[in-house]
């Protein structure tokens, strides 16, 4: 470093290091997306000033609320050096300078004063991205793209995942697979998790406790695609048990009573102004949507100074507000977001002196586990556990929900597809370039190409011919005289005259069966696609080819869930066999 230009006031810690290692070595080889995940308190703003730093070209760093901006730009000027704001709030357009801190809203709106290249642009929050090409973050990078179509695009987060879209990337640094689908990210690179920093001392600890002296019970609402409730419901439900937020408050004045700094999350404005009616006056205030930016700061700098012990908000502080002596967080407003409920606690985790942990009372229900939160496949039943699952073909790892018995034996498991991937191939290697691993633990075959496919494709991903959707398959089947549908209970294997006998059981006792010859390799071929493919769920599958080596494991074979029969003289003769269902008719022995 010159020595002109002072030493920065922060040293990278490890992991902050290996988290800019990891970003130089993805962009020396690839120009694909890429997501870093670090938890809140981790220090995303010393990895961003660190990558500023570095680069040797224009580069911008976006993020949509000023407070982040200002953090970010502030951890930059340390190490000496000058970078640009631009921001509507801070009342600053400078785009002329090599690294540009940015808010989205003010590029997206003035886009011609960056019609210019850049080399690189870092998301800070990236998880807001969606993949709706007329969103303000879309519209600037396709703006960038345009003088550089090579841009490297950089996103950091603490939450990877995103309301109705699951994870934000698709393929994680330690070789699985997160979607199956395009995403706003390609990769995730690094990632540090919560737990980590707990345990060594850089977060705070969250005790959570299960002991609230009332609850909302939000369970009759509906929430839309971002996991928010319409107002004007809440509204009503919490005007019907009013004594419910007076006893909240009772409680958290109560347990508040060696805390520091109580943030209070209502659910709507209305409800803040109910909640601020029960709590002391002198040391409470209110911060909402409405509350104008000069008010508001002279509000969070009372609040950091410990003059004001309880904050209330409505979904404005749940992002770049950082005040470390927060040691109570009140959650009173419903959400099915997991990135929400994780960045509102993230509020109180920050270190702070004498601050030995951080209480968490959710009064909302909202049950999310803050270490290892549920995205993408919900967890089937209460019953459900994650259970380990090795590819056949990649003998990759998965953790999928499924059933145990008391020994820990899997007893079943609910996977669809392998999380493992794959480089695409020995040169791909250094660019980074993979793909997910194609075998299908449950699958529905192509009647035009035979191709495997999601249980819940409706066009074959290999020659796009359209699959017969289950519902309107069963449903043609019950509106024929000649034909029969069982709801398949289980399966049993024996031998006919030398033949394989498959009888299918329906749960009132009803029987349907049909002969394989396993000396003939047509059939032979057409059970193992039926049912050696499927072994043990999957996990195990299996070419026999003997009648003998089928019947030793005649007790492992997985069973369709519906049986459709055709009548064919006196006899009944099998036609279809919908495995792994998934649709609006009851499967056997369901409730």
């Amino acid at each position: 470093m010159p020595e002109s230009v002072p030493k920065p006031l922060f040293k990278l810690r490890d992991y902050q290091q290996d988290a800019v290692e990891a970003t130089l070595t993805h962009f020396r080889h690839s120009n694909q997306p890429a997501v870093i995940v670090l938890p809140t308190g981790a220090g995303k703003s010393l990895v961003i000033a660190e990558l500023a730093k570095l680069a040797r070209r224009k580069i911008l760093v976006l993020a949509h609320v000023k407070e982040l901006i200002e953090q970010n730009h502030s951890k930059y000027l340390s190490y000496g050096l000058e970078g640009g704001l631009y921001s509507a709030g801070l009342k600053l357009k400078q785009s002329h300078l090599q690294v540009t801190f940015a808010s989205v809203q003010s590029v997206a709106r003035n886009l011609q004063d960056f019609a210019t290249e850049h080399s690189l642009v870092i998301i800070d929050e990236c998880h807001r991205i969606s993949d709706d090409e007329n969103s303000q973050y879309q519209k600037i990078f396709s703006q960038l793209k345009k003088f550089n179509p090579q841009l490297k695009l950089l996103g950091l987060t603490a939450t990877p995942y995103r309301m109705g879209m699951g994870w934000i990337y698709r393929y994680h640094y330690r070789g699985f697979c997160r979607s199956s689908e395009p995403r706003p990210f390609e990769h995730c690179i690094y990632e540090l998790p919560l737990q980590y920093m707990i345990k060594r001392g850089f977060l705070t600890p969250p005790r959570m406790i299960d002991a609230p002296i009332a609850q909302y019970d939000f369970s009759t609402l509906s929430a839309n695609q971002f996991g928010n409730y319409s107002e004007t419901d809440v509204n009503q439900l919490l005007v019907n048990h009013p004594r419910v937020t007076q006893a909240i408050c009772e409680q958290v004045i109560e347990l508040a009573a060696e805390r520091r700094g109580v943030m209070i999350f209502a659910a709507t404005v209305k409800h803040a102004h109910e909640v601020c009616g029960y709590l002391p006056e002198a040391e409470t205030a209110l911060i909402t949507g409405a509350t104008a930016n000069t008010e508001r700061d002279e509000l969070i700098h009372l609040f950091k100074q410990q003059k004001i012990k309880y904050l209330v908000n409505v979904a404005v502080l749940t992002t770049g507000f950082d005040a470390p002596h927060v040691d109570f967080i009140a959650i009173l407003r419903p959400t099915q977001s997991v990135s929400l409920f994780q960045q509102i606690i993230g509020r109180g985790l920050r270190l702070a002196e004498q601050k030995k942990d951080c209480l968490i009372m959710d009064y909302a229900g909202n049950g999310f586990d803050l270490f290892a939160p549920e995205v993408g496949q919900p967890k089937p039943d209460s019953s459900s556990v994650p259970v380990q699952v090795f590819c056949p073909v990649c003998e990759f790892a998965n953790i999928f929900w499924g059933k145990t018995d008391e020994e820990g034996h899997i007893l079943e498991h609910f996977g669809r597809r392998c999380q493992g991937t794959i480089a695409l191939n020995s040169a791909d290697k250094a660019s980074n370039k993979r793909a997910q691993c194609d075998f299908r633990f449950r699958f529905k075959e192509c009647p035009q190409c035979n191709a495997e496919n999601d249980i819940a494709a409706r066009n074959c991903h290999r020659c796009d011919h359209a699959i017969i959707d289950p519902d309107d398959q069963l449903k043609s089947a019950l509106k024929l005289k000649d034909a029969r549908v069982i709801r398949c209970a289980g399966i049993s294997l024996s031998e006919t005259k030398q033949k394989l006998k498959v009888i299918y059981h329906d749960e009132q006792g009803e029987e349907l069966s049909e002969l394989f010859d396993m000396q003939n390799s047509k059939q032979r071929k057409r059970f193992n696609n039926l049912f050696g493919r499927r072994f043990q769920q999957s996990s195990q599958p299996t070419e026999f080819k003997t009648l003998e080596a089928v019947l030793a494991v005649a007790d492992q074979f997985t069973a369709p869930d519906f049986v459709v029969a055709r009548k064919s003289g006196q006899f009944w003769r099998v036609q279809e066999r919908v495995f792994d269902y998934q649709g609006n008719y009851r499967k056997a022995n369901q409730l």
